[in-house]
């Protein structure tokens, strides 16, 4: 009897020597689109002394829809039995989110970077080989790494949010992996509003660069919504470099940054000082962590993929600021777990903070980063966080983590400032008007009451007219109604959490930033 169970206590021991090392994906006219984002972004920074490095968690589930249309994230709690020296704080951390039009190779360069890096070994990628080949989809074997789930993998489209870890000597690294179908662009939303950085993923493939790139191609939507969401830098890279019909041909190379770098400009973005293009092959990690051979190619002397994240500068946050959290999910785990990324401000074990909009005071017993447990935490960090004095059935997405001395406001109604992209075909803009509000982890249904001014499109300040529509292209002061209560901030206050969009019948017709707050 003794022996038998020495022998099932060795094969559990083998069982979770295997598990280890398993790779932990942690759930969590043109012109006129031009001059409006450019526009925009050009009062954003106006009227704001800080830098904008949005971080908004738009979640794809309004805390008041159906919770089984809420985004899984890929991320389960792992508990510490003790909080750890908090060495991780050391290093700074940035998030980054693959953004780009489909199949441009986001998840199969987001899984390169976690074997480049360590974070999956040999055995696993052997795995996902066969796997992939049994599918008789052989290329897609590193994408396997971050799409987990079955739907994901049949169809080699990225669904969900897929996050995962790595790190270099200077700085922690999490990964954001947008999908890039137009279906699932909520979700894309969700992704961007966390991140601090993005890496846009072209593919340099005959014909695949062409179909993102034009008009309705989800490259220039993910731009657009990337600036939007406050995604400052930009690291484009040309994948698929070692395709046969590129061959890494400079021409290829070249001409795909001559038509990007006018978009990217008119987006808003500084060329010179926020975007970066860089040659890669995702499958084969050719110039990812280390640089890539002469041999291969000759003409490119810039940084490799890992050299130019790790040198990439962000400006600095305030851990001194009121908290806030913007919950993206919640779950049960030895108690009620939120999961969040920290808008600003710190956060402690022992804290007494508030859950709003429905004001219940909740106490921090234990908070984990990545799969660690810490004692405290700071802005730009992804963060479980478990709580006691509320059940998780009493918290929904979009509602928000923050200081009692100081807690975010809860409208049902605000004064916005909003561009008009492209309206859907025969659609006005008017009072009574309805859409999709996205804002940081909030998604919800609201109606233009009242449209106040429009504003000149040369000097950006309000007419004299009255305005009963307006159309694409327009700049206009409006006044916002939601059908449920919301927690936001002006934008002058709270970037990250005074910045939205508005998408109807899945495109985006407005995007915006609140100037005022109505109870």
């Amino acid at each position: 009897m003794d022996n038998i169970e020495e022998d099932i206590r060795a094969l559990q021991l083998d069982s979770s020597g295997e598990d280890s090392n398993m790779v932990t994906n942690e759930n969590g006219g043109e012109h006129q689109e031009s001059i409006a984002l450019d526009k925009l972004e050009e009062d954003l920074r106006n009227e704001s002394q800080t830098d904008s490095h949005m971080e908004e968690d738009a979640n794809p589930h309004t805390g008041h829809s159906d919770p089984q249309a809420a985004i899984a994230v890929k991320e389960q709690a792992t508990s510490a039995p003790e909080p750890v020296d908090d060495e991780k704080n050391k290093k700074r951390h940035l998030n980054v989110v693959f953004i780009g039009h489909v199949d441009a190779g986001k998840s199969t360069i987001g899984g390169q970077i976690l074997y480049l890096s360590g974070q999956v070994d040999e055995r696993t990628i052997q795995k996902y080989e066969k796997e992939a080949k049994d599918k008789s989809r052989e290329s897609w074997y590193m994408a396997y790494i971050m799409d987990t789930n079955e739907e994901e993998r049949a169809k080699g489209k990225t669904v969900e949010v897929g996050r995962a870890h790595f790190e270099t000597e200077t700085t922690r690294f999490t990964i954001l992996d947008a999908p890039g179908h137009k279906s699932y662009v909520p979700n894309m939303i969700m992704g961007a509003s966390q991140a601090d950085i993005g890496v846009l993923v072209i593919s340099a493939r005959k014909g695949e660069f062409e179909t993102g790139y034009e008009r309705g191609g989800q490259t220039r939507e993910h731009v657009q919504l990337a600036k939007t969401l406050g995604v400052t830098k930009l690291l484009v890279v040309v994948n698929k470099m070692d395709d046969p019909t590129v061959n890494w041909s400079k021409e290829r190379y070249d001409e795909i940054e001559s038509k990007m770098v006018p978009f990217l400009k008119s987006s808003g973005y500084n060329v010179k000082k926020d975007i970066q293009f860089l040659p890669i092959s995702g499958l084969f990690g050719t110039n990812m962590q280390t640089r890539m051979d002469k041999k291969i190619c000759p003409w490119f002397n810039g940084q490799c993929l890992f050299e130019a994240l790790d040198v990439i500068e962000v400006p600095l946050r305030d851990p001194t600021a009121p908290f806030r959290m913007p919950i993206i999910d919640k779950f049960k785990d030895m108690g009620t777990v939120v999961m969040g990324k920290v808008e600003s401000g710190s956060i402690r074990e022992g804290n007494n903070l508030l859950i709003m909009p429905n004001k219940v005071q909740v106490k921090v017993l234990a908070l984990f980063m990545d799969e660690d447990r810490v004692r405290s935490a700071g802005p730009g960090e992804n963060l479980r966080v478990r709580v006691s004095g509320i059940e998780e059935e009493d918290i929904l997405s979009g509602f928000v983590l923050c200081s009692i001395e100081k807690p975010i406001p809860v409208v049902h109604e605000f004064i916005a400032q909003l561009q008009i992209l492209e309206l859907l075909e025969n659609a006005i803009f008017t009072a009574g008007y309805k859409a999709i509000l996205h804002i940081h982890s909030v998604v919800e249904e609201c109606e233009i009451i009242e449209l106040m001014h429009q504003l000149d499109p040369k000097t950006r300040k309000p007419m004299k007219k009255k305005v009963l529509f307006v159309k694409n292209g327009a700049a206009v002061i409006c006044r916002i109604q939601v059908t449920n209560m919301i927690c936001i901030e002006k934008f002058t206050d709270f970037q990250q959490l005074g910045r939205f969009t508005l998408r109807s019948e899945g495109k985006t017709v407005a995007i915006g930033k609140v100037t005022d707050l109505r109870a």
